[in-house]
């Protein structure tokens, strides 16, 4: 006779593997918990915006015909439609100015503070990786992240957008990748292997595309209605809100990342430091 509880159906051996799978999970749930992905999604936004984007309107704005450099590279990113992005080509009317008026004490101000975006982002892979803080000579490390991190968002910014080039597409999707693969391992030190990285940066780089839909479908018409409700103001909380999407894709996808590769059989022992 079949018992009422929800496992007395299965066989020995089907019970271990059920509370495996649950003990898996449960171990799983754990880590996101420890990660504090929501918290540091919000962080990423807030020092995003504050830090990483008056930067990156410096530097797009220095060699571009418009001065619409970043508002080109933020409109195609968020994959908007026209009536939108002409809402952000208007927040973003004057970028041109940017490049003119700021003193050079002022950009280095600007890249101090950008650097401070690159410590957040170390602390959140370290976390993932439950790997101790590094050294503070480590710091170095930021710089070349952020030079790398501005000259891709400045390519970006100043070639045409993906979807008037499909073999572009392909290209940034292959380099997208290839840069969150390499941040992770610049970033952490190298303390963790590169085969271990890898299903990180792939996760992310996937996760950009579904937000970039997502974007097409649910920010696209927040930014008409809002700018209509709210002025410029609205298109500045749906911008906002979007980092906050890409700081859950960017944590959230190296997690993922980290479980997967708990899951799959490992040759190689543990990490060895840089």
């Amino acid at each position: 006779m079949i018992g009422s509880g929800g496992s007395s159906g299965l066989s020995p051996v089907g019970r271990i593997r059920s509370a495996v799978r649950r003990a898996r999970a449960g171990r799983h749930w754990g880590r996101v918990r420890d990660v504090e992905l929501w918290q540091r999604s919000l962080g990423f936004s807030a020092l995003g915006f504050l830090t990483l984007v008056p930067l990156l309107i410096v530097v797009s704005a220095a060699d571009t015909a418009t001065g619409q450099g970043f508002a080109q590279w933020l409109g195609d990113g968020l994959g908007v439609s026209p009536a939108a992005r002409a809402e952000i080509d208007r927040l973003f009317a004057l970028p041109g100015q940017a490049w003119r008026t700021t003193t050079a004490f002022g950009l280095a101000v600007l890249t101090v503070f950008g650097l401070s975006f690159g410590t957040m982002l170390q602390s959140g892979y370290e976390r993932i990786w439950d790997l101790p803080p590094a050294r503070w000579w480590a710091r170095w490390r930021h710089v070349v992240w952020l030079a790398v991190l501005v000259g891709v968002l400045y390519l970006s910014a100043i070639t045409p957008p993906w979807r008037e080039s499909p073999a572009r597409g392909f290209v940034t999707v292959a380099i997208g990748t290839l840069f969150f693969w390499w941040s992770q391992r610049l970033l952490l030190g190298g303390r963790v292997a590169w085969t271990a990285l890898l299903p990180g940066a792939v996760a992310t780089m996937v996760a950009l595309l579904g937000l970039r839909i997502f974007s097409r479908l649910v920010f696209s018409p927040l930014i008409a209605s809002s700018a209509v409700t709210y002025g410029p103001f609205g298109t500045v909380l749906v911008i906002q809100t979007w980092l906050v999407g890409i700081g859950v894709v960017v944590f959230g996808g190296a997690l993922a990342g980290r479980l997967l590769h708990d899951e799959l059989p490992r040759r190689s022992g543990p990490p060895q430091p840089g």
